[in-house]
């Protein structure tokens, strides 16, 4: 039965449809395992099995009569970053306790609509705000790869998923990307991960962090199968403004592992010095895997990427300081009730209760830059240089289809790790965020193991709406790789 968890999405979907196995089977394997080691990972916040089978046998009905959705009957894993109708949702903060959605978010709609079987709820950073997984309310999640016997990080914010999805505890994970949340968990975890386009997934019933950067997107362990869950995922949604009406292709079909002729861009700016020997390492050799595949590669410039993250961290928190002004114990959620009974008093109990240091921090930051005296100063600055960076991109991609970079500045630390100062953890953003602030695809790939026995990620960027170049770059430079090494202690 644990076999089963071994196959990839795209082989669990024929081997449902060929009835070689069935969805209740399948629950089963993924549930049983998540209950037996969860304690040890710590991936899922809520595990939903009722749940599981109840839509597995659903799924086995269909299935029985030849119908299905893209992925009936296959196994989902969820960041606890969407709302899903009356099953517990915290975005892994203690100020969410007891809240269940009345709704489904858009994008889990999709999946159940099409066939997917809910595991349960995964573990995140407090509201997507980290890049290890170590800010929840509900415990560090633990990577199933290990360093001198001992587990490492993530990744974040969608840890929970990078480390369910590499633990073969859910063959897919629905995350979030805001600066690279889904892209840097996936390198640290050796698993694919891609952000689409902004717009292409609808953010509707998706807790918001910074409203003009979220965007959801797939964890998976192949690159095929991110293609068949954006097929999944994407789609136009009139309840969400920032939805694009653009026809969705079918991106698995475009996966012909042909990119003869196509430009490929390698920018000087993503080589900083004192970067990882083994880092530049991987990627050379990835611009040859490509070189070799029939790809022309063009040396470009993105000059403004030294900003990208210091823009970043002043535009998301501004966006995060407004977005969470929602949270004060009166509507849902957590209330702490003051002595004195004073409206005022509630809602800074509750937010001091129900708020962890880092989420403070970023709201007090965001608010500082959007008071009257600085928002000139920070945040439209910040603004204007974000359509500088943007800017970079458009001249970049007159020249080239798609741009290989590292995903990471380096592997996976472990939880000793002590930086110095918060802007030494936001550092694991710096080759991601440069993506989020224009709004483009970025997909990261498995790209070597280093000395250490850890994986190492490559980062492909594309054109706005053109994933599919993407994910069939991805596709090419994957089969050449061929990266296929499993964590220490997930059976074989």
């Amino acid at each position: 039965m644990s076999d089963l968890r071994n196959l990839t999405l795209a082989q669990m979907r024929d081997g449902l449809k060929g009835k070689q196995f069935s969805a209740v089977e399948l629950a089963e394997a993924h549930v049983s395992a998540i209950e037996k080691t969860n304690a040890q990972y710590n991936a899922f916040i809520t595990i939903t099995r009722d749940k599981a089978i109840e839509m597995a046998k659903a799924s086995d009905a269909k299935l029985a009569k030849g119908q299905g959705g893209l992925i009936e009957g296959v196994p989902v894993g969820v960041k606890d970053l969407f709302c899903t109708k009356d099953v517990l949702t915290t975005a892994a903060s203690h100020i969410l306790d007891g809240f269940k959605p009345p709704y489904e978010s858009t994008v889990t709609t999709k999946c159940w609509e099409q066939g997917g079987v809910m595991l349960g709820k995964l573990n995140l950073d407090e509201f997507a705000m980290g890049s290890g997984n170590l800010t929840s309310y509900y415990g560090t999640v633990k990577s199933p790869w290990m360093k001198d016997g001992k587990h490492l990080v993530p990744g974040g914010s969608s840890g929970g998923s990078a480390a369910a999805v590499a633990a073969h505890l859910a063959p897919i994970a629905l995350g979030t990307d805001t600066g690279g949340s889904i892209r840097q968990p996936a390198s640290f975890c050796g698993i694919v991960g891609i952000k689409p386009t902004y717009g292409r997934c609808s953010r509707w019933g998706i807790i918001a962090f910074a409203s003009s950067l979220d965007q959801a997107g797939p964890l998976t362990r192949t690159v095929r199968d991110s293609a068949i869950m954006l097929n999944v995922m994407c789609g136009y949604d009139a309840k969400d403004s920032t939805s694009v009406p653009m026809d969705v292709p079918d991106f698995e079909k475009a996966l012909t592992g042909n990119i003869k002729g196509k430009k490929i861009g390698i920018p000087k700016e993503y080589r900083p010095d004192g970067i990882d020997p083994e880092i530049l390492a991987m990627w050379d050799k990835g611009i040859q895997l490509l070189k070799d595949a029939g790809a022309e590669i063009i040396d470009i410039s993105l000059p403004h990427t030294k900003y990208a993250l210091a823009t970043y961290y002043i535009v998301a928190p501004a966006e995060c300081s407004s977005n969470l002004s929602r949270y004060d114990g009166v509507k849902f959620g957590l209330r702490v009730t003051p002595e004195d009974g004073s409206l005022t008093a509630m809602y800074e109990k509750t937010r001091a209760a129900g708020f962890g240091k880092e989420v403070k921090r970023r709201i007090m930051i965001g608010t500082y830059v959007l008071s009257a005296g600085y928002y000139d100063a920070y945040y439209k600055k910040a603004q204007r240089v974000r359509w500088l960076i943007a800017d970079d991109f458009n001249k970049a991609f007159e020249k080239v289809d798609a741009i290989l970079t590292p995903t990471a500045p380096s592997a996976a630390f472990g939880f000793d790790y002590k930086p110095t100062n918060p802007i030494e953890m936001y550092l694991n953003d710096v080759f991601t965020v440069p993506t989020s602030l224009a709004g483009l695809p970025g997909i990261s790939i498995p790209g070597a193991i280093n000395k250490d026995g850890l994986p190492l990620g490559l980062q492909l960027i594309g054109k706005a709406f053109d994933e599919a170049t993407v994910l069939n770059v991805a596709y090419a430079l994957e089969q050449a790789i061929g990266f296929n090494t499993k964590p220490q202690g997930v059976a074989a």
